[in-house]
């Protein structure tokens, strides 16, 4: 079997990544589907276009999740300008993720913003993950 590849920390997601989104001209928004021991099950493609936090539907995010039976997501996105610094739409995209995922048993484990050349953890930067 084809060895799949692992998610220990946000540098890890970032080389899954990176290259691909980087190039994008318009906002992506992907979802890393992860097994109990954190190997990648698949990378569901949610969203493409403007992203704001009223467009994303929790639901949508969680979907291939309870089909694929995740233990873990990771959520990934890229901002076309280069900076990946997060939005307080980001923030609280990833909050209510966080919420529906306690829910379903099915962690939230990150979310990174991918940039031109950079990325930012938002569990990094203890944002929407404390508490």
């Amino acid at each position: 079997p084809e060895e799949r590849a692992k998610i220990n920390q946000p540098s890890d997601v970032a080389a899954l990544v990176s290259y691909e989104m980087e190039g994008f001209e318009q906002e992506q928004l992907w979802v890393i589907l992860l097994d109990t021991r954190n190997r990648v099950i698949s990378i569901e493609r949610i969203y493409k276009g403007s992203l704001n936090s009223s467009s994303v539907r929790i639901a949508e995010l969680f979907r291939a999740a309870i089909q694929r039976n995740a233990a873990s997501i990771v959520l990934v996105h890229n901002h076309p300008s280069g900076d990946p610094a997060p939005s307080p739409e980001d923030v609280a995209l990833t909050r209510g993720a966080i919420q529906a995922g306690r829910l379903m048993d099915i962690e939230v484990l990150d979310h990174l913003v991918i940039g031109l050349g950079k990325y930012v953890s938002l569990k990094e930067r203890g944002l929407a993950f404390s508490g």
